[in-house]
């Protein structure tokens, strides 16, 4: 057979064998290892390229299939698992050197626009795959590198054309679909066209065991942007190994720039994201090629050879005389000529995109260059520096930004810009955004230096900064973010930049910026702050007011300017006005008060004068119509810039630092002399009012009444007239607005300076000093009544008063109020109060209050942003702030008013379910909610019972729209009485409410039935105004008002349901009943703590109300309402319960009220014959009634054993208060733990339902029964130890429940550590070990006494205590347990080991101290087995705060050296593992702390001590997760204050040492809180971190005397980290101020 198939070769030369037969044949040969041909593939290689080669020649004729066949079985050749295992044997197989030059003409077709390719592109790309997969292959590119050059761009191009073509036109790579590749290459093993992928077998399969491909998908199909990332690999290697850089710059620049970067921005910008998409183009993949490109670029075009050149074409020849290189024609001597040319030139992209592409380029390529030429060392980095510089004034202009370059030749002249020059871009939202980015680079590599560039370079930067300046201000574009971020950033590299245009930039950038888009607003903002920033530094900030007030007192280029002062603004305001010397802040008010008086208010008195002047001269009437609208509309324009003037003033007065008694007496003057001025002003400007309001009655009075009908005659001219008074109302609404706000900033700060400072006279004090008493009294009072009756106001405003003059009378109005309510034989007349009186109603308006508060409206705080829509929030929060100051004159009625207020505006917040809100703002519901949690509330009685009130007439409405099945007493008396004050009084002749409500009670709670039925909408309802009831406090109710509502919320747990609890089918779908009565629980308990509670025992007993409570859940259970409950809300309604009853009954026994009766009635119930044969029958109902769900009836049981449970801890816990009280509380306990005996064992035992037993306690769940047992067991100890102490006689009591108690102490060491369980059992059951302990070492100690047996007894605990030891270990060192959950077992595992080591032997301790020993074992730790070694460590933390007796204490502490050496070297060796630093290392180093605090004045040898220090030296702090970091932070420093507080010799000894560590956490501080963009949550771990330091710091500086000789290092440490990094603000502040305070104080210390 091998003789026959060796004739194959000749068979492929022959011409009379047909293509179709050759191609199958070469196939054949290929797969069969029965051909035997020298040199296989080498043969077969060669045939296939000789064939395709001679095709595209036209020197062989062959069909279209046969070439695509052709082409696939080279493509199957390349990609054989059998061609690439030969060449990694090293065996010679090499492809023809044209094979490159055809792929390329290939690629060209498949490129070329509006032609098809006669193959499949993906066919064509899928070989250049398997060419370059193998350097041995891919060597026919490779060797010459203008053929990988000419295969990337070509490459590059077919992916530009993929990205950019519709989504709609099918991509290239689906054209494998139409390919018949499939069909010519169905004979092929699959195994050798995947992947180059190692394989075990390479044995072929036979044709006939293959299943057809699928015909939809082409799998070998090669992704163009894979093949492309191989390309640009591949030519980045061969771009690396030329030696010749200029070649490749040249190459790089004629062939791959323009491809490269045109790919680089479709695969960057988000326009062609639907591409990536449709084409599967993967996002890492993207950004892999993202990167090679840039690499390519950026090592071809700014290679470190070329330094040279650039320094040629860039510098002048003085910035670099003596330092050129040979130079000649051999290399580029202008490359950034070249490469600009190159951007700019037209062709290789779509028209639309030229300009995006190379402005994007431009900054792309700023950023290569800074990084391989912007650095420099020592004298040639300013040259460095330089040379970046004039590579940018290259960049730049080839933006379309006019600007002239500086070249060599011009960099002795300034720039500038003319005004008039054009500056045209062709898009300046582009230009401006990368502008943005040059300029933003340029800063961040500080290549500006301001001394260097105006001694030595002749200010050649500042020139063209400004230049660029003034281009941006002269062709402003402030609808675009970029423009403000631009100036921003060149106000950053030097504020004389925009000097010379600091009055345009504020015209266009803050004061007539019109853009209100939130991201213009943002950016507009941003550049506002750092203005006032940046002149705050330059303690310039009057001059920066001067341009801005120059700027506001030009003619309005529109009526609506944006707001001067936005929140952001005022808040950058008020931090500078901080930082600002106070004589600067105010010379700024002297400055805004000067341009009020100089440009606004002439130009008022000047209009006026005009208008009596035309008055008088007459005239024509169109002529004097129209000279007088624009007199108006002169006059409106001034008053807007009155306005945004006083807006200015208030915020810079009510951000300065008052005056005080230490204020230097000129400040004083000086502000004595600026209030007198501004006083002089308002008066000018209410006169100007004043003057007004007469002219305009002269004008009314003498004109006839028109008749009513002759308003349909009104003309053309009288319309005008309408609109003109119009006009003239608006301009005095803005001058009475402005106004009243200069009048209210007066009266404020002039109050304010009077009360801070005594060396400050008042303005009224002035004025009135000459006066007597009662003429000054006489003034207030007078003021007051103006404001009142409005004769500020001009009359014809009155009825349109603004919202914002409104809210400053009422601002006013409160002034006045405070300045009486001072004075004290003021209040003392009989005409203030009536007058005070009016101002609160005045003040509250009543009916402004009524209408409805909106949840949407909103308000920034600030006085000048309010108008309509914010007036009533504005007014509200006057209100509220002042309820204390207002209340007391108020009606009842208007509280009512505002309690009805404050409890709708809470229920609608509720409702809208508390939308989001931008931060800063305020919305009545917040700020009621607020007004409700403040601790004045409680203090405003009248109010506060008013809200009771207000939700009681809600949860009654609710009530009595129910439905009733059952007669209520209660509801017909709600009925009768109809809404109002629902008191506890009854009727003259009728029982009062409260006896009614409490014989409903009691009905309820003997028959069980429940007569109100709720809805869902009405439980939500109630569930509403429960949630306000929550944020009350019971201490401010009165004994009304408390008994009112904790009876009627009672009676709603009594007498209320879902109306689904009646439906015996369906049971509720959800949780919400459980959910309501939670919350009814928990206010309830709440109200409980009120101090007046006691009223309500005297209308209804305690008893009464603990059985009413626990029989009405008992009902909803037993009648199915909880089935449907989660498990969650079902144990939060337990607890719930149980809180109830612990607080009444701890409520009982405190106040002493009927304790026995109350007691003896709950008890009686609890253990009564009802309940017993409850809880035994309980489980077996179901099979008697029919129900579904056998567990269902369980509930009742768990809420018994809960009840009787909480029951017993409460009466334990007072046990010891008196000997009469321990015999009462003894018996109760007896009966409840009597009865909760049977009640356990019931839930214990298994029950047969139908065929199924079930497990009552795994219904109740492990953890209840455990905790239930636990109680029971600490009952009985209580009251045994109350009956030692009480005994008469030799008996000795005894446990009566000892079986079960051992039972259960077995079972949980059998369960607690053998696998996983829920959190809540373990740590039942470790306060059940801590329990049972107790009690077994109580009965051997007794057994002891009786009979002797000593060793017996000893036996038996000592194997219980070694038992619990172990279980304890096993469970701290379980794999299932987390890092949280060991934290959360820490405090019962702490409480077990204090009972265990109390009355503890020296053997029985000596027993735990050898399993600690056995713990700390390094070789486990090395093992891997970290948990072992962390329960011992765990241990010995939580051994240390234990009380030991005196022998045990001695045994520790003598050894407590060795395991502080222990765990230092446990420390170190656990840090060479990061990740064992939450787990293990943190611990470790708390455990150590612990032992430190603990052995103060124990631990004798300090070296051990100093051996700490070691240990912290070596923890990990650098490049952590924040939570990690977090733990790793506050472990070492709590070590370190340990050191401080308990051992401070110690650490004055080794202060190197301490310093040394403490200086690691100041550094990782700095490092960690650098500004990298963090997340809040991140930001404000570090921010704690660094409170921590200054802590620290604090802590040091108060022993600064032994820190003396070390303040130098101290200081020149963080100095040394300071510079390294950029910390964020607030890090740097806590760090940064305290190390100059520790500074300071130590060098003081005389030495």
């Amino acid at each position: 057979m091998a003789a026959i198939y060796s004739g194959i070769h000749l068979k492929l030369k022959s011409p009379q064998t047909s293509w179709e037969d050759k191609l199958k044949l070469a196939r054949f040969a290929w797969i069969s290892p029965q051909c035997l041909l020298p040199n296989k593939e080498q043969v077969l290689l060669d045939w296939c390229t000789h064939a395709l080669t001679g095709r595209y020649n036209q020197k062989v004729e062959f069909s279209q299939n046969v070439l695509e066949g052709l082409w696939c079985y080279l493509d199957d050749l390349l990609h054989s698992r059998k061609l690439h295992s030969l060449l990694k044997q090293g065996k010679t197989i090499s492809l023809r050197l044209n094979m490159a030059q055809l792929l390329l003409d290939r690629l060209q077709e498949c490129a070329r626009v509006g032609s098809k390719s006669l193959v499949c592109v993906s066919t064509i790309l899928s070989v250049c795959q398997g060419l370059l997969s193998s350097p041995a292959l891919s060597s026919v590119f490779t060797t010459k590198y203008e053929l990988i050059a000419d295969l990337l761009a070509k490459l590059c191009s077919l992916a530009c054309r993929e990205l950019q073509q519709p989504l709609l036109t099918e991509p290239l790579m689906t054209e494998s679909v139409t390919c018949q590749d499939e069909v010519m290459t169905s004979d092929l093993d699959s195994t050798q066209i995947e992947p180059i992928i190692e394989s075990p077998s390479d044995q072929p399969e036979l044709v006939a065991n293959k299943s057809p491909p699928k015909p939809k998908e082409n799998l070998r199909a090669a992704n163009l942007f894979e093949v492309l990332l191989q390309v640009l690999s591949c030519y980045l290697s061969v771009q690396r190994q030329q030696a010749n850089p200029n070649r490749v710059f040249t190459m790089v620049t004629n062939q791959l720039i323009q491809p490269l970067v045109l790919l680089r921005h479709l695969l960057t910008s988000g326009e062609f994201a639907p591409s990536h998409t449709h084409l599967r183009l993967r996002q890492q993949l993207s950004r892999d090629i993202r990167i090679k490109i840039d690499s390519i670029l950026h090592l071809a075009l700014f290679p470190s050879e070329h330094l040279t050149y650039y320094k040629e074409e860039l510098l002048p020849s003085k910035e670099d005389s003596g330092k050129r290189g040979p130079g000649g024609a051999k290399g580029p001597l202008k490359p950034v000529s070249v490469i600009l040319s190159k951007l700019s030139a037209q062709g290789y992209c779509e028209v639309h995109l030229h300009y995006t592409v190379k402005s994007n380029t431009l900054s792309l390529l700023f950023k290569f260059f800074l990084e391989s030429y912007g650095k420099g060392r020592g004298e040639s980095e300013e040259v460095h520096r330089m040379l970046c510089f004039y590579f940018l004034t290259r960049l730049v202009p080839a933006l379309d930004v006019c600007l002239d370059e500086l070249s060599p030749a011009k960099a002795d002249q300034p720039v500038s810009v003319s005004p008039g020059q054009k500056c045209s871009p062709e898009s300046w939202s582009l230009a401006l955004l990368a502008v943005e980015s040059l300029l933003s680079q340029a800063l961040s590599a500080d290549i500006y230096n301001v001394a260097a560039d105006r001694i030595r370079h002749g200010e050649v930067q500042l020139k063209l900064y400004r230049a660029l300046g003034q281009i941006l201000i002269n062709h402003a574009q402030p609808s675009i973010p970029a423009w403000y971020r631009c100036l921003k950033v060149l106000l950053s590299l030097n504020h004389l930049i925009l000097e010379p245009d600091l009055d345009q930039l504020s015209s266009s950038a803050w004061v007539n910026s019109e853009c209100m888009e939130a991201r213009v607003q943002r950016a507009r903002q941003l550049l506002a702050c750092s203005l006032l920033q940046t002149y705050t530094k330059l303690r310039q900030l009057p001059h920066l007011f001067s341009e801005l007030l120059s700027v506001i007192c030009q003619p309005a280029l529109d009526h609506l300017r944006p707001p001067l002062l936005s929140e952001g603004i005022s808040a950058t305001l008020r931090t500078c006005l901080l930082d600002t010397p106070p004589s600067q802040g105010l010379e700024i008010c002297s400055l805004v008060l000067e341009s009020i008086r100089r440009c606004i208010l002439p130009d008022l008195l000047k209009e006026e004068r005009e208008a009596e002047k035309m008055e008088i001269d007459g005239g024509g009437d169109n002529k004097g119509e129209n000279k007088e609208m624009k007199v108006d509309q002169e006059r409106e324009d001034a008053s807007r810039k009155l306005f945004s003037l006083s807006q200015l003033l208030h915020g810079v007065l009510f951000s300065l630092k008052t005056l005080d008694s230490a204020s230097p007496l000129p400040i004083v003057r000086q502000s004595q002399g600026l209030m007198e001025e501004m006083q002089q002003v308002v008066k000018e400007l209410l006169l100007l009012l004043l003057t007004e309001k007469k002219t305009v009655k002269a004008n009314i009075s003498p004109a006839p009444r028109t008749p009513r009908k002759g308003k349909k005659n009104l003309d053309h001219k009288e319309s005008e007239k309408v609109s003109e008074s119009k006009i003239g109302a608006l301009w005095e609404q803005k001058t009475q607005e402005a106004a009243l706000l200069l009048r209210y900033t007066l009266v404020e700060v002039d109050t304010l300076f009077n009360i801070h400072c005594s060396k400050y006279t008042s303005l009224d004090s002035a004025q009135t000093a000459a006066a007597s008493k009662t003429e000054d009294c006489a003034s207030v009072l007078t003021c007051i009544e103006s404001l009142l009756s409005g004769e500020i106001v001009p009359a014809r405003l009155q009825p349109s008063c603004s919202p914002m003059s409104c809210l400053l009378l009422k601002l006013l109005t409160l002034q006045q109020m405070k300045k009486v309510l001072l004075d004290t034989p003021l209040l003392s007349e009989h005409s203030t109060a009536a007058l005070l009186n009016r101002a609160a109603q005045f003040i509250l308006s009543k009916s402004e209050m009524e209408v409805s508060l909106d949840g949407e409206q909103m308000w920034d705080g600030q006085i000048a942003s309010v108008n309509a829509s914010s007036y009533l929030v504005a007014h509200w929060y006057i209100v509220t702030s002042n309820l204390p100051l207002i209340a007391p004159y108020l009606s009842g009625e208007d509280v009512g008013c505002i309690a009805d207020v404050l409890v709708s505006s809470l229920l609608s917040s509720q409702t809208d379910g508390g939308k989001d809100r931008p931060a800063g703002c305020l919305s009545p519901s917040l700020i009621s909610s607020q007004l409700l949690q403040s601790a004045i509330f409680a203090e405003l009685p009248s109010l506060f019972s008013a809200t009771v009130c207000s939700l009681t007439q809600r949860i009654v409405c609710v009530l009595k729209a129910a439905h009733v099945p059952n007669v209520s007493p209660t509801l017909l008396k709600f009925q009768e009485k109809g809404i109002g004050a629902y008191t506890l009084e009854g009727d003259a002749g009728q029982p009062p409410l409260s006896t009614t409500i409490v014989e409903d009670i009691l009905a309820s709670s003997k028959t069980g039935e429940m007569s109100i039925l709720l809805t869902d909408t009405q439980s939500k309802e109630l569930v509403n105004v429960l949630q306000i009831l929550t944020d009350l406090n019971p201490d401010g109710m009165n004994s009304e008002d408390l008994s009112s509502i904790f009876l009627l919320l009672f009676f709603m747990l009594t007498s209320t349901s879902s109306q689904s609890d009646q439906k015996a089918t369906d049971p509720p779908e959800s949780g919400d009943d459980a959910r309501f009565l939670v919350k009814l629980l928990r206010i309830l308990t709440c109200l409980l703590e009120g101090r007046n509670f006691q009223s309500v025992l005297k209308l209804i007993h305690a008893g009464t109300l603990l059985q009413a409570s626990v029989s009405s859940l008992i009902w909803h259970s037993n009648n199915g309402a909880f089935r449907a409950t989660s498990s969650s809300d079902w144990l939060d309604l337990i607890k719930a319960a149980q809180g109830f009853i612990r607080s009444l009954v701890q409520l009982i026994i405190i106040r002493n009220s009927s304790v026995r009766l109350n007691l003896e009635q709950f008890a009686s119930y609890l253990t009564s014959k009802e309940m017993a044969s409850m809880q035994i029958v309980a489980p077996s109902l179901a099979v008697v009634s029919g129900k579904p769900d056998p567990g269902a009836s369980v509930l009742s049981v768990h809420l018994l054993l809960a009840s009787l449970t909480s029951f017993s801890q409460a009466m334990t816990s007072n046990l010891g208060r008196s000997k009469p009280m321990d015999q009462t509380l003894t018996q109760m306990l007896a009966r409840t733990t009597a009865a909760l005996g049977p009640a356990v064992a019931s839930v214990l035992k298994p029950q047969t339902v139908g065929q199924s037993v079930i497990q009552p306690a795994s219904i109740l769940g492990q953890a209840f029964v455990v905790e239930v047992v636990t109680v029971m067991l600490h009952c009985e100890l209580s009251s045994l130890s109350v009956e030692d102490e009480n005994k008469q006689n030799d008996t000795q009591p005894t446990l009566s429940h000892m079986t079960l108690y051992q039972g259960c102490c077995q079972q949980i060491l059998k369960e607690i550590s053998c696998a996983h369980r829920p959190l809540d059992f373990l740590v039942s059951s470790l306060h059940f070990l801590s329990t049972f302990y107790k009690a077994v070492e109580k009965r051997e100690g007794e057994r002891e006494e009786e009979h002797g047996e000593e060793k017996k007894a000893g036996k038996e605990l000592d194997e219980l205590y070694m038992q619990i030891l172990q279980n304890v270990h096993r469970l701290l060192t379980a794999s299932w347990l987390s890092a949280n959950d060991v934290c959360e077992l820490e405090p019962a595992v702490q409480e077990l080991l204090r009972h265990l080591v109390e009355k503890s032997t020296t053997g029985r301790f000596n027993l735990l101290l050898l399993l600690i020993r056995e713990g700390l074992d390094t070789g486990k730790l090395r093992a891997g087995s970290y948990r072992e070694v962390l329960s011992a460590v765990i241990i010995i933390k939580l051994l240390s705060c234990c009380r030991l007796p005196e022998l045990c204490s001695k045994a520790l502490w003598l050894i407590a050296p060795q395991i502080i050496s222990a765990m230092v070297f446990l420390v170190k060796s656990s840090t060479q593992d990061v990740s064992l630093t939450l787990s293990f290392t943190v611990p470790t180093v708390m455990s150590m702390t612990s032992l430190l605090r603990q052995g103060e004045g124990l631990i004798n040898n300090p070296h051990h001590v100093i051996l700490v220090l070691g240990a912290l030296q070596s923890m990990p702090l650098d490049h952590l997760t924040p939570p990690v970091y977090q733990s790793a932070f506050l472990a070492v420093h709590e070590a370190l204050f340990a050191f401080i507080q308990c051992h401070p010799q110690v650490m004055l000894n080794a202060a190197p040492s301490f310093l040394n560590v403490f200086y690691r956490l100041v550094a990782s501080i700095m490092q960690e809180g650098r500004q990298r963009g963090d997340s809040e949550t991140d930001s404000d771990v570090y921010l704690q971190c660094s409170r921590l330091i200054e802590r620290m710091y604090s802590h040091i500086a108060a022993t600064a005397e032994s820190f003396t000789t070390l303040s130098a290092f101290m200081v020149a440490q963080y100095v040394t980290e300071l510079q390294k990094v950029h910390t964020h603000t607030h890090t740097h502040t806590h760090t940064h101020t305290h190390t100059v305070i520790v500074s300071y104080r130590v060098n003081k210390v005389p030495h």
